[in-house]
């Protein structure tokens, strides 16, 4: 059982931010939190406390594409869907072992950048041209077996991806790894369902239906029968060719199909939603879904700017992922989200509200929107939820000195050593002094497996 009591100078609990402060932690939950105490000698004493947020959305085996598709293609612009056909050609070539490693390695980087989770939108299922393992789930297994070896606190979502578009076309060859009809995924789930049950209390299993363009209205309903009181993530109105198939096919845009037979509530993960009219972002606000933004992946492939300060005006809940995983960074992240409605709407602390800075709204709100997201009992640091704790190094030349909300302010807009200093995942103790316990053994596999890809690519 994981018990052990910190004292941290300042600590931003649920209720705003408190000085010296003991959490005391049993069994990986928060029992207990003291403000105003003195250290005792049992305490491990850090400078600064932080919910530590989940990744909301991940394909782990993209990282290791990171840099290989920034050259253009052809004659013509390069957009999401050039950048498709390479990451189809890409995963052409990745293993079940390969997939591990790339996996452990993405999720060590995410717990040195300050996550304390990931939920891992997880569409490859099948051996190249389609063919299932012995073990329908095996690269399901695979991704939780990196989760066991690096301690993230992981919230898998194996995807349903049944056709090439709306129109009910058949899987193109890149696409044959992911596909598989209605009945054969369930069982693949329930055998995924089963290796995500091995990790522990923290983890957890839904579904993620890929997108409306890959997944038939009818099994879209089954999923949400499947999945009754567990996480339901869906990519939504990325692109605009998506939006217009939608029209196109199913007669209403994407945002207004789903809101009118899927039953959206709050267990619900829109992501990207970068597509999305006003009345649609007011409306998909109203049902208390999380929208799940990976800001550097949509700045990365084109798909442009959600409509964040509309949402949060809405009370929308939202949360941050690292999606393709080109830059694993959860300041990045938030900070690259502020931005992008400054340079939209052409103004200044977009995202900030009365008596909150922007850096306490970016953490505060990624922090509880990814909890939701994920199903994790997390979020804040209160008595009753899980231990997922960020530790910031107060050391730094644009830290020191900071107090309160312009803690936050300084690390996401003005740091740049590495001010994480240690996480911990459900009480999991997993990246100390800023690294990560296994970052030599993970690092090591990564890079052989990386010297093999490009002998095959």
């Amino acid at each position: 059982m994981i018990s052990f009591t910190l004292w941290a100078e300042t600590a931003l609990l649920a209720g705003g931010w408190a000085d010296r402060v003991r959490i005391s932690v049993s069994g990986g939950r928060i029992a207990r939190i003291d403000t105003g105490v003195e250290p005792k000698p049992a305490d491990q004493r850090r400078a600064c406390l932080l919910p530590a947020p989940v990744n909301l959305h991940s394909h782990t085996f993209q990282r290791a594409m990171a840099g290989m598709t920034e050259a253009r293609g052809g004659s013509g612009q390069d957009s999401f869907w050039t950048w498709r056909q390479l990451m189809y050609r890409f995963l052409d070539h990745l293993t079940p072992e390969d997939v591990h490693c790339i996996a452990a390695f993405a999720q060590m980087e995410m717990l040195e950048a300050g996550f304390a989770g990931v939920a891992e939108f997880h569409y490859l299922h099948h051996q190249c041209g389609g063919v299932p393992y012995a073990d329908l789930a095996e690269l399901s297994a695979r991704i939780v077996a990196a989760a066991a070896e690096t301690g993230i606190g992981l919230t898998l979502l194996p995807v349903i991806y049944e056709q090439g578009g709306c129109d009910g076309r058949a899987l193109t060859a890149g696409q044959l790894r992911f596909g598989n009809d209605g009945a054969r995924f369930f069982r693949l789930w329930e055998k995924a369902r089963k290796a995500v049950a091995s990790l522990g209390p923290d983890a957890v299993c839904g579904i993620a239906p890929h997108s409306l363009r890959a997944v038939r209205p009818d099994t879209l309903a089954m999923a949400g029968s499947h999945a009754s009181g567990l996480p339901l993530h869906m990519h939504l109105a990325e692109q605009q060719a998506e939006v217009d198939d939608v029209l196109a096919h199913l007669g209403a845009r994407p945002v207004e199909w789903l809101l009118a037979n899927a039953g959206v509530s709050e267990r619900w993960c829109l992501i990207h939603a970068t597509r999305m009219l006003p009345h649609e972002t007011l409306a998909l606000a109203a049902t208390g879904a999380v929208a799940g933004l990976c800001p550097i992946t949509e700045a990365n492939l084109g798909d442009g700017i959600f409509d964040g300060v509309r949402w949060q005006a809405a009370r929308g809940r939202w949360g941050v992922g690292s999606d393709s995983n080109v830059r694993i960074s959860l300041i990045e992240e938030l900070r690259t989200l502020e931005y992008s409605q400054r340079l939209r709407d052409r103004g200044r602390a977009m995202l900030a509200r009365e008596g909150q800075s922007t850096g306490r709204v970016l953490i505060a709100s990624a922090a509880e929107g990814g909890a939701q997201a994920a199903g994790r009992g997390a979020g804040h640091i209160a008595p009753g939820l899980w231990a997922d704790l960020l530790a910031l190094d107060l050391g730094g030349v644009d830290l020191e000195g900071r107090a309160g909300d312009a803690i936050l302010d300084a690390w996401i807009f003005a740091d740049g050593t590495g001010a994480v200093a240690d996480v911990w995942s459900a009480g999991r103790h997993v990246v100390q002094g800023g690294r990560h316990l296994a970052r030599e053994a993970v690092t090591h596999r990564y890079r052989a497996v990386m010297a093999g890809l490009r002998g095959r690519l």
